[in-house]
């Protein structure tokens, strides 16, 4: 038989027709050290959806040699970029939630919304959330990941993350997921006005790269739409910024193993700028609305110095979209887009819920 998870209190009369929204993110270790990132690299490569590789074989490989190599390499990495305050994507993905539950209230100011932050990876847990939301009252979720391209390893592995921690308990709420929103023109315009704030600090650069994070070639020959919804985002806001072909390039990064990734890879390509003779590049990431360490460690630190290694002479990374007002503003009306029919209800008055707690004594209730 199932065991399933204590419900709430719950008294007659009581609140129970609200909005939750998790908010979730791929995943960041709890410290730049070793052990932590044992912990985080084991449960991020440990997911069949993300390392889609037989069972037996990934095992012996991960807990055999990667989980006693790289967490050490990973650790210094993650040193070089940490915050005050803790983990970059974490930091910024908690004021993105704090910005979107805000602007949510202003919409539904009568019963506003619940936003929880989740990772994939790593803490607070999808599973965490869903126990918040439901002590909050919620019978209905959104799941919005921050992921506008859809992939199998990152938007398809939360969406089944949601649906295991659901299956803990008894009264499961009503469930939306965000599949993505890769071409949502207001997605497209805070990326543009980002950018175009960037120019006019630091002027323009000869090719602007858009750097988007890999996936493996045969996740493309199966049918995953990831790399052609990149190829959308990028040519939309290349129409948005007016750049002709030879102004930008599309590319892919975080490279892992050795089978192959989409191409072109970022950091060959910049190198192969520089040796053609460009002397200034700039790099975005549209596919990471928070800074992490793929865009200020990868991108900011170690692409930089193979541009400049290899002849080129400027080099800057517009920083990810964070907490940038546009962003939440755009990232508000797609969740907004998302509950349509499920507007939050009007609390019930104190008569309403007197006479709901009478009605139910009538029938026996003790609550």
């Amino acid at each position: 038989m199932p065991h399933y998870l204590p419900e709430p209190p719950y008294t007659h009369g009581q609140l129970t027709q609200r909005i939750g929204l998790i908010l979730v993110n791929l995943g960041t270790p709890d410290a730049p050290d070793a052990p932590a990132l044992k912990r985080y690299l084991a449960q991020f490569l440990g997911d069949p959806r993300v390392v889609e590789i037989p069972r037996p074989v990934w095992w012996l490989l991960l807990h055999g040699i990667i989980l006693n190599t790289r967490p050490r390499q990973s650790a210094k990495k993650y040193a070089t970029i940490w915050m005050p305050e803790g983990s970059p994507l974490r930091i910024y993905t908690e004021r993105q939630a704090r910005g979107l539950e805000a602007r949510l209230a202003d919409h539904y100011p009568d019963n506003p919304p619940v936003v929880r932050v989740a990772m994939r990876y790593g803490q607070p847990s999808i599973s965490q959330a869903v126990s918040e939301l439901k002590q909050a009252g919620c019978d209905r979720l959104l799941l919005l990941p921050l992921y506008p391209q859809y992939a199998a390893s990152t938007t398809g592995s939360s969406q089944a993350a949601l649906f295991d921690a659901l299956n803990l308990w008894r009264t499961a709420p009503g469930v939306r997921t965000v599949r993505h929103y890769h071409d949502d023109p207001g997605y497209i315009a805070a990326l543009k006005e980002r950018i175009e704030a960037f120019w006019a600090e630091h002027g323009r650069p000869q090719v602007l790269v858009m750097s988007f994070h890999g996936v493996p070639k045969y996740t493309l020959d199966k049918g995953d739409p990831y790399h052609c919804e990149c190829l959308k985002t990028g040519r939309l806001l290349a129409e948005a910024l007016n750049l002709q072909g030879s102004d930008y390039r599309i590319s892919f990064q975080s490279l892992f193993g050795r089978t192959e990734w989409v191409k072109p890879y970022t950091a060959p390509l910049v190198e192969q700028l520089a040796r053609e003779g460009v002397r200034h590049v700039q790099v975005v990431c549209p596919g990471f609305p928070a800074d992490c360490l793929e865009t200020l460690e990868e991108i900011g630190m170690e692409v930089k110095a193979t541009f400049l290694t290899h002849g080129g002479e400027t080099y800057h990374y517009i920083p990810a979209l964070n907490d940038d007002p546009a962003w939440l503003d755009a990232l508000s009306a797609i969740a907004r887009n998302n509950l349509g029919g499920w507007l939050p209800q009007m609390p019930p008055s104190a008569q309403e819920q007197e006479s709901t707690q009478r009605r139910a004594a009538e029938r026996g209730a003790t609550n």
